[in-house]
């Protein structure tokens, strides 16, 4: 446990700091799940709808240091790959 003063303070803002960061990851999780889900079941014009949304998630948690930029960048070139491959 935090000992000092500032270490006491520290862990209070890394306690707030982690509950946005929490709430970024879940909306960025649950966009791509639901991108993969209508990928799988061959809904080629609701995924392309839905794509806008996970890029603004995704570009989000890179911005804020949830997720590496270059990892975010993978993750929407695999999304938009796997949209095109449906036929």
């Amino acid at each position: 446990m935090a000992i000092t003063k500032g270490a006491k303070k520290a862990h209070r803002a890394s306690l707030r700091k982690r509950v946005f960061n929490i709430r970024r990851t879940r909306t960025m999780t649950e966009s791509l799940k639901d991108i993969r889900k209508l990928i799988s079941s061959g809904n080629r014009g609701e995924a392309e709808k839905a794509l806008p949304e996970a890029y603004k998630a995704l570009d989000k948690a890179a911005k804020r240091g949830v997720i590496k930029k270059n990892t975010a960048s993978r993750k929407k070139s695999r999304l938009v790959s796997a949209i095109k491959k449906i036929s």
